[in-house]
């Protein structure tokens, strides 16, 4: 293959980087004014990669001898990747206005297109040291971004808690990723799979563990989650969006794809580590979550709870599971965006960002559109029909119990009981209790509309996708099978 194709398969990469670039110098130059047409102008590069996705960066195979792979599964992330990212940057002005008393740098959105050049090399890497590139890329932006409000305590602390627990979380999984090259003598993902396939050895197996270590670090799963409450609650919301939608689903890709490509024949000591992990995470999340008075800290133990239940398909390892996975964070991304972004209309009368569950307390009276929507996606974030959240569950007890998983479908079903409790405490909040000072309306039609249409997609209306949406995302797992 020539130069010229192989360039041609990281298209997305190439558009994102060079965007990312020219738009760096307009900052540099045009200053606090450019902020706006920078910020629209990363809307357009964003849109402009997941065009560029279309025809060979989708299914032309492997380039640079097997660090990239352009297929159908990495297509399906970075479609999800682009659309979270380029929501975080459009919500980001109106915040950022009102909170920090000043208007957006434009930094903010190349460090978010910095971030998903990153996070597309996370989901198509073919070997550990792109991965381990692309990573590091994500996480050196979302370090600055965590802390992105410079006069903030609670952002400057999230930031720094993110860095440090974040390069012990690299540390660990480059100690792995060692292991793995000491013992196979490759980083490439299909040569480390017939390594394993000859026979798992000690040193292969430790490699495994301490890389499904590191990995559980940035999907936020248990006992790798410590960071994930913290940095969500003082993290700038727009970035916590960023945080729970975009680099969530780049980190579950990730280790689907590590999983599967890298350490397929290693499926029943890899399966052990990942049913510990759903099992603690779903369970944790579920209890961890129901003395939590902070709305934000409150979805960040949903996002450790719902990541729990992506990795019960995970752990089926199977092209169904793998395609389960892929649904549930679909689905996962519209209900976390829409109830992220009702947060970020959560304020006082001064436009002080409130982020309290009583200051919910009777909003079906004082704003009853908005109680409905959050309502919806809380009774679709536990998994209550007849919304859409609930055929995600569905998808992957399924992919578990075809997997011969049925004690592990059956433990999740039961767990996820104890995480409908603070889901509906939220409602019966907002639904029974004595009416709270009333939000004032945003008037905002970017954020009205991102509510509107997340609340429609994960409504009933949402199971009219189930042939698109099941159909791609049995073409992606195919991928890597």
């Amino acid at each position: 293959m020539s130069y010229a194709s192989q360039l041609l398969l990281i298209l997305p990469e190439l558009v994102l980087t060079i965007g990312a670039l020219v738009l760096m110098l307009v900052a540099a130059w045009g200053g606090q004014a450019s902020t706006r047409a920078v910020s629209w102008a990363s809307v357009a590069v964003l849109l402009g990669a997941g065009i560029s996705l279309l025809g060979p960066p989708s299914s032309g195979g492997e380039a640079f001898d097997g660090l990239y792979r352009a297929d159908a599964f990495g297509t399906f992330a970075k479609v999800l990747i682009y659309i979270a990212s380029a929501a975080a940057i459009v919500i980001a002005p109106r915040f950022f206005q009102q909170t920090s008393g000043d208007d957006l740098r434009p930094e903010y959105p190349v460090l978010i297109l910095l971030s998903a050049v990153g996070m597309g090399m996370m989901v198509s890497a073919g070997d550990l040291l792109s991965l381990y590139v692309g990573l590091e890329l994500q996480s050196l932006a979302a370090y600055v971004l965590a802390s992105f409000m410079r006069r903030d305590q609670r952002s400057a602390e999230a930031g720094l808690k993110y860095f440090i627990l974040g390069a012990l979380a690299s540390g660990i999984l480059l100690y792995g990723i060692s292991l793995v090259y000491g013992f196979s003598g490759t980083t490439i993902y299909a040569d480390i799979a017939a390594a394993y396939a000859a026979g798992t050895s000690t040193g292969l197996l430790f490699g495994l563990v301490f890389v499904f270590a590191g990995l559980a670090f940035k999907i936020a799963a248990v006992p790798f989650h410590m960071w994930t409450p913290d940095v969500y609650e003082g993290a700038p919301t727009p970035v916590t969006i960023s945080f729970a939608t975009a680099q969530k689903v780049a980190a579950v890709a990730l280790a689907v794809r590590v999983a599967t490509e890298a350490m397929g024949p290693a499926l029943l000591e890899w399966r052990q580590i990942v049913i510990f992990a759903s099992l603690a995470s779903i369970i944790f999340g579920a209890v961890a979550a129901i003395g939590q008075t902070n709305i934000k800290r409150l979805l960040a133990y949903s996002s450790i709870n719902n990541v729990g239940f992506a990795l019960i398909g995970l752990a089926a390892g199977t092209e169904q599971g793998v395609a389960s996975v892929l649904v549930y964070m679909t689905i996962y991304v519209a209900m976390t965006l829409g109830s992220f972004v009702i947060v970020l209309q959560m304020r006082d009368d001064d436009g002080v960002p409130v982020e309290t569950l009583s200051s919910l307390s009777g909003m079906s009276q004082t704003r009853p559109g908005l109680a409905l929507a959050l309502a919806m996606f809380m009774f679709s974030l536990a998994g209550i029909p007849p919304l859409f959240g609930f055929y995600a569950k569905f998808a992957v007890f399924d992919a578990a119990v075809s997997a011969g998983l049925f004690p592990l479908a059956v433990i999740g079903i039961a767990a996820s009981v104890i995480g409908a409790y603070y889901y509906l405490r939220v409602i019966k909040t907002m639904y029974f209790d004595a009416p709270a000072p009333a939000f004032p309306r945003s008037g905002s039609v970017v954020e009205n509309g991102i509510i509107a249409v997340t609340a429609a997609f994960i409504s009933p209306l949402g199971y009219f996708a189930i042939p698109l949406l099941g159909g791609w995302s049995v073409l992606a797992a195919r991928a890597l099978f």
